[in-house]
């Protein structure tokens, strides 16, 4: 099904062949289309500037708060686009939501830019609708921004990495790997996107093959498949922890742009002879079988005919999983198993990997007029476009008699801020991901709950079965083909498009939810460390550093938002990183911490440290944090309660760990996370010093248990302007300082 080859190859003749031949990285469509945005400078960086970039309304007032409080920000230099697909019904907050949103079309009218307002689509559905093309690139704060089916080079990344392109700076990437995945044969009428993009995961992630590289598609098997069907394995990539994805392109991706009133955004784009790729991908979809993703994450993957057959020793390893690293001591998935089935709670076709047109009329063609028979399924079509197309062919009317409800384009169910299940309960889902607590479910207060991943078909045909957990490859159905036109009568009358119509004396909406960042001082000559929280799981996700749901309401309060980083990972980290902070606000008024409370740390160093030179902050301690979403917040909710840095074995992800760097905390690694306990202390003499020369490590006092041991920590591949940003404290001083 899948075969990996870990080594060079270039591409000759069709064939694949062993090389070495590195220099010819150049000749890959993605090194192509980079060149042509921003070419490696002497530093040997790309220096990348996006055609486009889009936000939705957990991030984007965040985004131009941050660019605002440099004083900079004039214009949107290049089109901007701010959706409001994330929006978490006001679950708590009050006003805030709609707040937010009021805020967002004001600076659209102020600085120039695309609103999209909410329900209306949700993000990457709309990018793809009217912004991606053949060689563009498009920078998105969100960690799905794919668009590599449309040509484009797609890339998601925290807040402040946008904010950047606002005012003028360029993305910096050192030169990316780049892995072929050669598509062949075809998959089966039953198999969907779904299907091949977990099997492709599963294969993958445990690996780290594909980290941090850019994937190129190619091959005969393209062909083969819709543009909507390329698009949903597309967005996918995102959870190999891939950088980017590209494809190639073809008449299918000409006729696609056409339909959508763009057709000089087409081009043809071709792997060409002799390029060189890091890794070679095969993908024969004609031996894909319908998947399912089991809890708690994309890649713990499985066919659903092997899922089934050994349903209790898998689900019972789900469980014991969830005691032991998640706190879920409720969780009884097992009791799912009935008489040798799997009996599911709920399911849900939702977002910008399961809402797409073909996928919802696939899923009604097994519906039928067959029902549901009582089982909850809800659909959410990606944007109003596709739900105006899927009323007009009928299929909306045939899933609502078959008893599913069909709602409006929202990402909630993908990151829990509707359709939460109850206590216990199994929810299978065509979302992107199943993260611990992504459907809603707060282990805190005593509840559980857990997604599995699977195809709008799969999904479908277990709903027909009641419930039962069945894969679509056991139905005997007719799928039709469906024609779509896209009218774009719904975004002409309600989007807000003042694309290069700036308007300076308008004047930004304010609700009472909206905080500015607070005052972030710069880094000292020497700092003091004391972990806050060390996290020992393999992966810390984004989602558990910052819970996604509810907690999304105070997205533009960092203040509030705050006061839940960690809380369903380490309910006491806040209360610590606070108690720390405390320390830091003490000596920046002038009195000597290290003569009360830190007075310990004088007598394990040997000496008194200068409290005028000696920073204090909080940091995390883990293994590999950041997979996963690509939210500032996750690291900027850390800078507000005083956090420093951050010391692990390696980043999941480039964006997190970029995340940390603009808002001014040090990326450490280390050999041996497992060395730190709670409680900790790290002095780092002459930190500044070693960040401005640009050493790549530092000798540091590690306080434990009465005990002080010199240890080395790194901070490898930091560029210039990285250590700058470091150096000021965070972007916002960064840029406000030039």
């Amino acid at each position: 099904m899948i075969k990996i080859t870990n080594r060079g190859v270039i591409y000759s003749n069709g064939r694949f062949v062993p090389s070495e031949n590195t220099s010819n990285r150049i000749k890959t469509l993605a090194y192509k289309i980079m060149s042509e945005h921003g070419l490696s400078e002497p530093d040997g960086k790309f220096h990348l500037r996006f055609d486009a970039m889009a936000s939705h309304d957990i991030t984007y007032v965040g985004i131009i708060q941050t660019a605002r409080a440099t004083g900079r920000l004039e214009r949107f230099p290049i089109p901007y686009v701010l959706t409001n697909c994330h929006n978490s019904l006001c679950a708590v907050g009050g006003t805030i939501n709609e707040d937010d949103h009021r805020f967002g079309l004001s600076a659209c009218k102020k600085y120039g830019g695309i609103f999209v307002p909410a329900h209306e689509a949700v993000i990457h559905s709309f990018m793809r609708e009217r912004f991606a093309g053949c060689g563009k690139m498009i920078l998105g704060s969100d960690s799905h921004t794919r668009y590599g089916a449309l040509g484009t080079l797609g890339i998601g990344e925290g807040g402040p990495e946008l904010a950047k392109q606002l005012l003028g700076i360029s993305y910096e990437i050192n030169p990316p790997r780049v892995v072929c995945v050669r598509l062949t044969g075809r998959p089966a009428p039953y198999v969907g996107p779904h299907d091949v993009a977990l099997a492709l995961i599963g294969a993958v992630f445990d690996s780290g093959i594909v980290k941090n590289a850019i994937l190129e598609f190619c091959g005969d098997g393209i062909s083969s498949l819709s543009v909507e069907y390329r698009n949903g394995v597309d967005v996918m990539t995102t959870e190999t922890a891939c950088l980017s994805s590209v494809w190639e392109t073809d008449g299918k991706t000409e006729e696609y742009l056409n339909k959508h009133g763009r057709k000089n955004d087409y081009k043809k784009l071709s792997v060409e002879d002799g390029a060189y790729y890091d890794a070679l991908i095969e993908v024969n979809m004609s031996k894909i079988e319908p998947m399912i993703a089991l809890p708690f994450h994309p890649s713990n993957v499985y066919t659903v005919k092997e899922f089934i057959k050994n349903a209790r020793d898998i689900l019972n390893s789900v469980e014991k999983y969830a005691e032991e690293n998640l706190g879920m001591s409720g969780l009884r998935l097992t009791d799912k198993v009935r008489n040798g089935a799997v009996t599911v709670d709920q399911g849900v076709i939702a977002g910008c990997a399961g809402g797409i047109f073909d996928n919802v009329c696939a899923a009604a063609d097994i519906l039928g007029d067959k029902g549901v028979g009582g089982f909850s399924l809800s659909v959410y079509p990606a944007s109003q476009p596709e739900a105006l197309q899927l009323i007009k062919n009928g299929v909306t009317a045939r899933l609502i008699s078959a008893g599913a409800t069909v709602r409006t384009a929202f990402c909630g169910p993908c990151f829990g801020a509707c359709d939460t299940p109850s206590n216990s309960s199994l929810s299978i889902r065509h979302t992107t991901r199943n993260f611990p607590n992504r459907e809603g479910s707060k282990p805190n207060g005593g509840q559980s709950a857990a997604v599995a991943l699977m195809d709008a078909r799969s999904i479908a045909a277990t709903a027909v079965n009641g419930g039962i957990l069945t894969p679509a490859s056991e139905l005997d159905t007719e799928y039709r083909a469906y024609g779509y036109e896209f009218d774009p009568s719904p975004y002409e009358r309600s989007v807000y498009d003042g694309l290069g119509k700036p308007d300076p004396s308008a004047s930004l909406v304010y609700g009472p939810g909206i905080a500015d960042w607070p005052e972030i001082p710069p880094l000292a000559d020497d700092m003091l460390l004391c972990a806050a929280a060390c996290i020992s799981d393999p992966v810390t996700t984004t989602d558990e550093l910052i819970p996604s749901g509810e907690t999304s309401s105070y997205r533009s309060n960092p203040y509030k938002l705050s006061e839940f980083a960690l809380s369903r990972k380490c309910p006491d980290y806040v209360k610590r990183a606070k108690d720390v902070k405390a320390l830091e606000d003490e000596r920046r008024t002038g009195k000597d911490p290290f003569r009360g409370e830190l007075s310990f740390v004088t007598g394990a160093l040997g000496f008194n440290p200068d409290p005028a030179r000696t920073q204090i902050g909080s940091v995390v301690v883990s293994v590999k944090p950041g997979d996963g979403s690509a939210r500032e917040q996750a690291a900027s909710c850390q800078r507000v309660l005083g956090g420093a840095a951050n010391i692990c074995a390696e980043y999941a992800t480039k964006r997190y760990r970029s995340n940390l760097i603009n808002w001014g905390m040090i990326p450490f690694t280390c050999d041996d996370p497992s060395a730190f306990s709670v409680g900790d202390h790290i002095y780092v003499r002459g930190i500044r010093e070693a960040i401005k020369n640009g050493a790549e490590s530092v000798d540091a006092a590690l306080i434990s248990g009465g005990k002080t041991k010199i240890i080395t920590l790194y901070m490898r591949n930091l560029s210039v302007k990285e250590r700058e940003i470091i150096l000021s404290g965070c972007l916002i001083n960064d840029c406000s300082e030039k």
